[in-house]
């Protein structure tokens, strides 16, 4: 079975996406350095919490990867099924920690 031909829009995609991780990734360690500096409103459990998401999550992005890989995705699909499921729950992390910074600004 042929392969569809790479469309270089699809492989500036699998790159952007790959950046948006990037973003959402660094927001949120920069949220949780700063809630380990008590600067920035974090919960009690958040250290815990930021240790126990990652294996779950690599092992969602390897199953996407390996999967897209093994039914003959072209690299950047493949990069794609790897990325998607990390920047979901960095993207989730991120307006968590902005949600309970609003939360707690509105208490003071």
């Amino acid at each position: 079975m042929a392969r569809k031909a790479v469309n270089p829009v699809e492989i500036w995609q699998a790159y952007a996406g790959l950046g948006m991780l990037a973003f959402e990734a660094q927001a949120v360690i920069g949220m949780r350095l700063l809630g380990m500096s008590c600067a920035w409103p974090v919960g009690k459990n958040e250290n815990r919490k930021m240790l126990a998401e990652k294996p779950p999550a690599f092992a969602k992005a390897a199953t996407a990867a390996a999967k897209k890989a093994a039914s003959g995705g072209r690299p950047d699909q493949v990069l794609t099924a790897a990325v998607k499921p990390l920047t979901k729950t960095a993207r989730a992390n991120r307006k968590r920690l902005v949600a309970k910074a609003a939360s707690h600004r509105k208490k003071t």
